[in-house]
């Protein structure tokens, strides 16, 4: 490709991505005042600590389970074993 189109590309994508961050900027205030006047509140994003809380706790429950089922088969093998 000749270098001025290369050139022109690339500053078309700067020009597009400059463009797109300044109407978000713009936006902004009417974007927090309509929220404040429909009552609905942005969710904020859940944090690292929320994830790994919440990766923790799906272990724990599997964790939980699994001792539950070895359990229950260690008590079957049991009973099997036991003479009447």
């Amino acid at each position: 490709m000749n270098k001025h189109f290369e050139d022109a590309r690339y500053y078309i994508k700067r020009a597009g991505e400059h463009a797109k961050k300044g109407v978000t900027e713009e936006l902004e205030p009417v974007e927090a005042r309509f929220r404040e006047l429909t009552g609905s509140e942005q969710e904020p994003e859940p944090s690292r600590l929320d994830n790994v809380r919440e990766e923790l706790e799906a272990i724990e429950d599997r964790a939980e389970g699994e001792a539950k089922d070895a359990l229950a088969k260690a008590r079957r093998r049991i009973r099997g074993q036991r003479p009447n």
